[in-house]
């Protein structure tokens, strides 16, 4: 059929078309005049949502306080992920842990609908641009991604609580499924992105209580700690504590302080932040730090005696200056590079066990130190770091784990000789450890008996010529030196004065 202007109607509809595009243009002028366009605006939405049946929900990847990702977000990512490939055509793909599988998700523009409860859920990931009006020489992230979540309205009680509680719980269960285990360091090139607060890699390391050179009973009793730890989350809640745990590891240098903490990480299957101090600038930068860690993770401060000024001398030598002296110091203080940490004690103190310390759970607080008295009685006091464990030179008993590691061997003729000698030498499990090491493929049991006389050997050694000092000598020695000195330098101002 054709129709043709001749007709009527057609020519009486474009007339009119023309007759309400001149009158719009009319009334939109005559609104703006008497600024009416945005109470119009409002009335029409009020009445498109009144005839519209749906309701949407947006869930955005940044949380409220910009801070850290949405853990709304993240399960809603995961739970997806279990259902799209079924439902979805388009798919971002990662490697998933140890390289078995691929960890799949949805990609941006792409739509998924899932089914609950005879219900229709409509799920979109989008992605907008950030309208940033600074200029930066540094890259950033402008891209805010989101997720939409569309359900009818008659469906609301379902949708608000049944379903999302469904997804949310889903999601976290498959997260912890797939959870790969990171190490992470903190950027000391951080610009302020949050993205860029840590780095990491894999988790790796194969170090495991049953290959840790120890006393059977001291390793049973740290176990039980941790075990004891990790499954009291209510019991932490009813007696009004944040839940997580600090420990002090000390000892001489080679004596498993880092293969303890792998251990612990492994055990408990938990990620390693290991914190440097020094690259930390202030202690609003150690706040962010702290707050942008994840639950189920070790947080590391090696040699913290090192790190910043928390040793026990920083009073003992405190003393009195002029005024000229002060002046001194003032203007030294002025010509510091800018870098350089300025965390202090209290900011550290806080971080621990302050109200910051309260953000997220499940966390082990670790300081590993080589010279234990030389710590502030304030950081290292019960409550802070809850649990004290030494981890000293190597007995008998840790040789024979380190003996069956590198040479699967648990009986020997040689070792009543080891055992004679370890009673009166002082050695760390390190050095045990190098001495096992075979050198040559020569046979299990040639490797063994040349590897153990190596051992001898050394102990023989160590045991003429003994170089090994204990650090409480050594920490004695220090603060007399250390006083020795403050004497000299009073007795030559005396002397000028």
């Amino acid at each position: 059929m054709y129709f043709t202007m001749e007709d009527g109607w057609l020519q009486r509809i474009m007339s009119s078309i023309a007759t309400i595009s001149l009158v719009w243009v009319m009334l939109s002028r005559y609104l703006e005049t008497f600024n009416l366009n945005e109470y119009i605006s409002i009335l029409t939405s009020k009445l498109f949502g009144y005839f519209y049946p749906y309701i949407h929900i947006k869930f955005p990847e940044q949380g409220g306080d910009k801070l850290k990702r949405s853990e709304a977000y993240t399960a809603i990512e995961e739970y997806l992920g279990t259902i799209c490939v079924a439902k979805g055509k388009r798919f971002k793909a990662e490697i998933r842990k140890e390289n078995k599988n691929w960890d799949l998700s949805m990609d941006d523009k792409e739509e998924i609908i899932d089914n609950f409860n005879g219900i229709k859920f409509w799920w979109v990931s989008n992605s907008q641009a950030k309208q940033n009006t600074s200029i930066s020489f540094y890259p950033s992230s402008d891209v805010k991604r989101y997720y939409r979540l569309t359900f009818h309205r008659q469906h609301r009680e379902v949708g608000y609580i049944k379903y999302l509680n469904h997804v949310i719980e889903t999601g976290k269960k498959e997260a912890i499924k797939k959870r790969q285990r990171k190490l992470y360091t903190n950027n000391p090139e951080e610009r302020g992105y949050r993205e860029k607060l840590w780095i990491h890699v894999p988790f790796e390391h194969p170090s495991t209580f049953e290959t840790l050179a120890m006393d059977p009973n001291q390793k049973r009793e740290i176990i039980d700690d941790l075990v004891m730890f990790s499954r009291n989350k209510d019991y932490y809640k009813r007696i009004g504590k944040a839940w997580k745990r600090g420990y002090l590891l000390y000892g001489p240098p080679g004596t498993g302080k880092s293969s303890m903490i792998a251990a612990m990480a492994n055990f408990l299957d938990y990620s390693i932040y290991d914190l440097e101090l020094t690259a930390v600038k202030n202690n609003s930068m150690l706040r962010k730090l702290l707050i942008a860690t994840e639950g189920k993770s070790i947080i590391v401060i090696e040699d913290i005696d090192c790190s910043l000024d928390v040793t026990e001398k920083r009073k003992k030598a405190k003393k009195k200056k002029s005024k000229e002296e002060e002046e001194k110091d003032e203007i030294k203080g002025k010509k510091k590079d800018d870098n350089d940490s300025k965390v202090t004690l209290s900011g550290l103190l806080n971080f621990i066990d302050g109200l910051w310390s309260a953000c997220g759970g499940e966390r082990l607080i670790i300081f590993t130190t080589n010279h234990v008295k030389k710590l502030d009685p304030a950081l290292i006091r019960r409550g802070r770091m809850d649990k004290h464990i030494e981890l000293s030179y190597c007995g008998f008993e840790a040789f024979k784990v380190l003996a069956y590691n590198y040479l699967d061997i648990k009986q020997h003729p040689l070792f009543a000789e080891v055992e004679n000698l370890m009673a009166e030498v002082k050695i760390t499990p390190a050095d045990v450890a190098e001495n096992l090491i075979p050198k040559h493929r020569l046979g299990e049991e040639e490797d063994a008996t040349i590897c153990l006389e190596n051992l001898i050997q050394t102990l023989v050694e160590f045991k003429a010529n003994p170089i090994l000092e204990d650090l409480e000598s050594d920490d004695d020695d220090d603060e007399k030196r250390e006083k020795e000195t403050i004497k000299k330098e009073d007795e030559d101002k005396e002397e000028e004065n």
